[in-house]
């Protein structure tokens, strides 16, 4: 398996981003998936270079300048557990290095996951709208 890093959209479909949101009680589409990732700031891809098929993606939304905020991380689940995830991640730190704030929200299960990538825990607050969910 070769997995292939990308920050380019370019001739992404839907189709390809089918089987993430695993566990979600009202997903996005493969259609609104795209469009989120459209709308995003800075997006890295992870693509299986013998399918086609992305397997894992992380998005950012920004100002440019000062903060950005990581919506999603994730990984197939056929393909976690192999550094998909954890090469994700470098890179998008790595791209928003400029700013002053790369933020996320995660359960406190998956802290150590992001600590040994250099972040920290905060606190924070947050509203969550679950009939938004799917972006629709």
């Amino acid at each position: 398996m070769t997995i292939r890093y990308t920050d380019s959209l370019s001739g992404i479909t839907p189709d390809q981003l089918r089987g993430f949101f695993v566990g979600w009680p009202n997903p996005p589409t493969p259609e609104t998936h795209l469009r989120i990732l459209q709308g995003s700031a800075v997006v890295w891809l992870a693509i299986d270079e013998t399918s086609g098929r992305v397997v894992g993606f992380v998005n950012a939304i920004s100002d440019g300048l000062h903060a950005a905020f990581i919506p999603n991380l994730e990984v197939l689940p056929e393909y976690q557990r192999r550094g998909i995830g954890t090469g994700l991640m470098q890179r998008m730190i790595a791209t928003c290095r400029h700013l002053y704030a790369l933020d996320l929200v995660c359960d406190a299960a998956l802290q150590p996951f992001y600590e040994r990538l250099g972040m920290r825990p905060v606190t924070g607050m947050a509203i969550r709208h679950y009939d938004r969910q799917n972006g629709e």
